[in-house]
């Protein structure tokens, strides 16, 4: 799967279950469902899945939590709009 097909999904009503756990959030999260995306990466100590973590509490509002997401997945509080920082993890993540 591509960027490409990857946003064409967004029209499904649901994720394909071939999709990693973190497309599945980040695909949840565009639809508005960010409960059901938070769920998804929450438990995790896995990167990738904190990375994704710190832009969901980004995207809600709380910088302070989000920092400290962003800070244990080794990352920097990032300066891009949420809508760039949302397509460059989609693309982290499709590898």
């Amino acid at each position: 799967m591509n960027y490409e097909e990857f946003t064409k999904s967004l029209k499904e009503t649901s994720p394909s279950s071939e999709m990693s756990t973190q497309l599945q959030a980040l695909w949840y999260e565009k639809k508005g469902d960010w409960n059901k995306a938070h769920h998804l990466v929450d438990p995790s100590d896995d990167p990738n899945d904190m990375h994704i973590h710190a832009y969901l509490h980004r995207k809600e509002g709380d910088k302070w939590n989000a920092n400290y997401w962003y800070q244990r997945a080794g990352q920097s509080y990032p300066s891009m709009t949420l809508d760039d920082e949302w397509e460059q993890l989609v693309k982290l993540n499709l590898g």
